[in-house]
């Protein structure tokens, strides 16, 4: 007899979601900060004089 998985409740389906939103958003940042980085490989350093 196996037992019937019951759905999670809702507060872990907004935590679900909440978490895939956040590792998108920083896996965007983390994107945006290597292209960044990678533009300034030519011995510069950004804003400095």
């Amino acid at each position: 007899m196996a037992k019937e998985k019951t759905p999670p409740p809702a507060r872990e389906d907004r935590l679900k979601a909440a978490l895939k939103a956040n590792m998108s958003r920083r896996k965007a940042q983390k994107r945006a900060r290597d292209a960044d980085a990678s533009d300034r490989d030519d011995g510069t350093k950004g804003d400095e004089e």
